[in-house]
């Protein structure tokens, strides 16, 4: 799974680490590292009237949940849910992302790589008692093979499954239709079968309806209230060990300092940020009694997206996009005229990298730059020049069209992200000495105008896997929606053959310098392209309370993020700390001092800020949202 701003990161549904799995390590029958065992967050008042036996980790985070279905969820903390919630094939080594055992104790293929067969662990089973068996997995594969509705968050990753069958208990079959890289590293949660073959409608149904929700990972779902919190209980019957935390509570909050001083109180354990803290505000908590302060390279990309004209699947045009961004000299003026580095320098205050590739330089296998005579680096002058090519001239200060008409813009732009608000004064005033107008559209929830294709330009970002398959998947012709307005895995609605190509090519290569290379053509093809210009990587800033969790596990364990990892080590493992304040956000123990990052895992508390209802439809991610 990815996570992402508009749509993934992205896990999700899916976002992630140090080293990228390859199509050589999907080859390998790797054995897994272990964790030590988290506790899990609620609310302040919950927290206070929790027993004294009980320990709970709070996590305060800037995003509200789009759904509580696997099936369905795209956003970072909803990914990052079902991570906990529910098993998937494979899991990450915390070390360095390699694929290593989960709810699959090995893999294997065929000489021809064209049927792969998976060892269904014995020892893992339903929280209502009934046990985890292949035929779980293939039920949940053959679900989003033949059900649109099941396909939406995950759907790329069984389009080139030809037959999936579970010949016994411990024994899944997938046979594909061409090779494909990723077998060892699909990030799609497997669901119980018998629970969820009740469903109807996969598209509506958000999975928050009867609590607690039957699962078989570290943690159990048990409450959830919309824009407010969703607490987990630990799975004492879990296969790899019962977390150290009881609870672990993730808590919405819609301004970001808020949720910082809530911190501060003690209220909240742990704070992510939307999805970072501020500079200034990871500058006030350093030096704080009881918060340690975590830093560690990111593995997000912070973009802009362009609307290049929403279309269905069948070619059908939808949507109010501007036509002048139709054009590539008109995309590539937008971004040549952004001074990166200033951005970097004054609006992340140095916590972030220069934006370049598709790929965040911590997948350096899979990292690309482009070459001096392709950088789109800030240029206004040529930036001027291109639109005076495209035929928009410069008249009394203004650029407009053949019609006459000025040329201005619309961005979206996520109300709860102060990032995107101060990005969008600099775009604002940059595309404005070219003589073009931008309004700055911020929104609590901007699914709805991004689904509708009711925008110019977005504020955009994904954390990307350990395999960057999923992310270039959104960017397919097959990732546009069924109909209009509907929810999508496509994040800008791009639909190219040569692009089409190129990731058909990487998805059935095996040799992973091959593969790699593929996977930088097509990120060379995107920056050409102009729908996308990635604008930083940020870092991974976040903190948390000593006095609350003694020790959490980064991923990378050197040095990483502990929010939005690309598994649940971090909550998993954390180890509540001694006295008072272990015994959930809102104590007053007396801690001691910062005891850093170490191997652990905490179960956390989510501060969710962001606005609306869960919609039948899946929300589009946002900036930080899919795993």
């Amino acid at each position: 799974m990815v996570e992402r701003v508009p749509p993934r990161s992205v896990q999700p549904r899916r976002s992630r680490r140090v080293l990228l799995a390859s199509g050589a390590a999907a080859l390998a029958l790797a054995a897994g590292s272990v964790v030590p065992g988290a506790p899990l967050g609620a609310a302040p008042q919950q927290a206070q009237a929790a027993d004294n036996d009980t320990s709970t980790l709070t996590v305060a985070v800037a995003q509200s949940v789009d759904s509580l279905s696997p099936f369905l969820a795209q956003k970072l903390i909803s990914t990052s849910v079902s991570r906990l919630m529910y098993d998937f094939l494979t899991n990450y080594d915390v070390k360095d992302s390699h694929p290593i055992p989960a709810l699959a104790t090995k893999w294997e293929p065929s000489a021809d790589k064209l049927t792969w067969t998976y060892t269904i662990r014995s020892d893992s089973k339903w929280t209502d008692g009934q046990p985890v068996t292949a035929e779980d997995a293939a039920w949940t594969f053959n679900k989003m093979m033949t059900d649109e509705g099941a396909a939406q968050a995950n759907g790329s990753f069984v389009t080139n499954f030809r037959k999936v069958t579970a010949p016994s208990p411990t024994q899944l079959v997938v046979e594909l239709k061409e090779p494909q890289a990723t077998m060892a590293a699909l990030d799609v949660p497997i669901v119980p079968k018998h629970v969820w073959e009740k469903v109807g409608d996969f598209s509506k149904f958000n999975n928050d309806t009867k609590f607690p929700i039957v699962g078989n990972g570290p943690f159990v779902l048990a409450d959830y209230k919309v824009d407010q919190y969703v607490k987990l209980k630990a799975n004492k019957d879990y296969w790899r060990g019962k977390p150290k935390f009881d609870e672990l509570v993730f808590k919405t909050y819609k301004d970001q300092d808020a949720a910082v001083a809530a911190l501060r109180k003690g209220e909240v354990s742990f704070v992510a940020g939307s999805p970072s803290l501020t500079p200034a505000q990871a500058a006030s908590l350093k030096g704080e009694k009881n918060v340690e302060v975590n830093e560690g390279p990111g593995r997000r990309f912070f973009a802009l997206a362009v609307n290049p004209g929403a279309q269905t699947k069948d070619g059908k045009e939808f949507g109010d996009g501007n036509e002048a961004l139709r054009d590539q000299k008109v995309r590539q003026a937008l971004f040549l005229s952004i001074d990166r580095r200033t951005i970097v320098d004054k609006v992340f205050q140095g916590h972030a990298v220069e934006g370049q590739g598709y790929i965040p330089p911590r997948f350096s296998d899979y990292h690309w730059q482009p070459s001096a005579g392709q950088s789109l680096a800030h240029d206004p002058a040529r930036a001027a020049k291109l639109l005076d090519e495209a035929g928009y001239p410069l008249k009394d200060g203004k650029r407009v069209g053949e019609d006459g008409k000025p040329l201005d813009l619309r961005i979206l732009c996520h109300a709860t992200d102060p990032n995107d608000k101060a990005i969008g004064k600099y775009l604002k005033e940059w595309w404005g000495k070219l003589g073009i107008g931008l309004k700055v559209d911020c929104r609590d929830d901007v699914s709805v105008p991004w689904y509708a294709g009711e925008y110019d330009l977005a504020f955009d970002g994904w954390s990307v896997n350990p395999d960057p398959d999923f992310v270039l998947g959104i960017h397919t012709c097959a990732a546009l929606p069924v109909k209009a307005k509907e929810s999508a895995a496509t994040d800008n609605f791009i639909c190219d053959k040569t692009y089409d190509g190129l990731y058909r090519k990487q998805l059935a290569e095996y040799d992973p310098a091959k593969r790699a290379d593929l996977v930088k053509q097509m990120q060379s093809w995107l920056y050409d392209s102009g729908y996308m210009s990635v604008i930083a990587y940020p870092n991974a800033v976040e903190a948390y309370r000593t006095d609350q969790i003694k020790s959490i596990t980064t991923m990378p364990e050197a040095a990483g993020n502990i929010y939005g990892q690309d598994g649940y080590w971090s909550w998993w493992s954390a180890v509540p700390a001694d006295g008072e304040g272990a015994h959930g956000a809102g104590g007053s123990g007396s801690g001691s001092g910062s005891t850093g990052v170490v191997i652990g895992v905490v179960v956390v508390v989510v501060v969710l800020a962001g606005g609306g209802l869960l919609l039948a439809k899946r929300r589009r991610a946002t900036a930080d949202d899919r795993e």
